[in-house]
């Protein structure tokens, strides 16, 4: 897969942890923005403004949605 993937992700979220584990298994480069900062998590609010919960994954500015919603989208 070569595209642009973005992932907010909080500290301390075993679901974020399971997303990035999910690329670097594939060997898919990613990029990481803290939602722990107010600003990049208002950035995600606004991006999606139904995210309640991280990781919100974007795949060439797709939405995605969370790790499950990746998994369910492309496990082998």
């Amino acid at each position: 897969m070569d595209k642009k993937v973005e992932i907010y992700s909080r500290s301390n979220c075993s679901y974020c942890d399971m997303a990035m584990n999910f690329f670097d298994s594939k060997g898919i480069k990613y990029e990481v923005y803290d939602a722990d900062d107010p600003k990049i998590f208002n950035e995600m609010l606004e991006r999606n403004p139904a995210a309640r919960t991280v990781p919100q994954i974007f795949i060439d500015d797709d939405l995605i949605g969370g790790y499950t919603d990746l998994i369910d989208k492309y496990s082998e």
